[in-house]
């Protein structure tokens, strides 16, 4: 299952799996972007916001089968604004998408992950919710908004609780894509989605099998 799969890297991880033969069950918000996806090989759309307690249409789409992986990639940005402008309400909002999306898909397809062989989580997140980056300095002259790092630093600790409590039951990764060519991207951004996907993939199939991981696509793995 993979969420935010209506455009970017979402959408390319879905078409990358659904090439490669896998199953894929994707959430996007909107019916456009669900007809889209319907039209692939073996890709089953659902829409549902991460946002919401109701996670009937999740649960009905899954039909009780086991999840294989789970990747928590529907994200919530903001514009960068000096200190005496940021909007509180605004970080709320991307910490609900970003850390707390991602808990209730857990909750809700937890049965499912367990009934699987060798399960995996991915919570798409970022290098700029690296603590210990930030605490560096390695990324003070990129304009990024309070409510994007303060929401990827909660998804990268919501990882690694997770890796903690479903230790050799489930493997938890929080995976960096890239600086991608999307609408979420810095200004700098040139990585392709359809690249990064294929990387994904390709951890996906391999025999990875530390956990909690901070994994960085095509690059060393990140510093939480």
């Amino acid at each position: 299952m993979v969420t935010g799969a209506g455009r970017g890297f979402g959408e390319a991880l879905a078409r990358e799996l659904s090439a490669a033969g896998w199953l894929v069950l994707a959430v996007v918000r909107q019916a456009a972007q669900a007809a889209a996806l319907d039209l692939l090989p073996g890709v089953q759309a659902v829409i549902h916001d991460v946002r919401s307690e109701d996670v009937s249409a999740v649960v009905d789409v899954v039909q009780g089968r086991p999840v294989d992986v789970l990747v928590n990639n529907a994200a919530q940005g903001a514009p960068h604004q000096p200190l005496g402008a940021v909007d509180a309400a605004g970080v709320l909002t991307a910490v609900d998408v970003n850390a707390t999306g991602p808990l209730r898909m857990v909750q809700a397809l937890l049965p499912q992950l367990l009934d699987a062989d060798d399960p995996v989580i991915v919570n798409v997140t970022s290098r700029l919710g690296s603590l210990s980056a930030q605490a560096r300095g390695d990324f003070a002259g990129l304009s990024t908004s309070y409510a994007y790092r303060v929401s990827k630093a909660a998804q990268n600790m919501l990882t690694v609780s997770l890796a903690q409590d479903l230790a050799g039951q489930v493997r938890c990764w929080a995976v960096h894509p890239g600086k991608l060519a999307t609408g979420m991207g810095q200004a700098d951004a040139v990585k392709p989605p359809r690249a990064a996907a294929r990387e994904l993939l390709e951890l996906l199939e391999s025999d990875e099998r530390r956990s909690p991981r901070f994994v960085s696509l095509g690059a060393p793995d990140l510093d939480w």
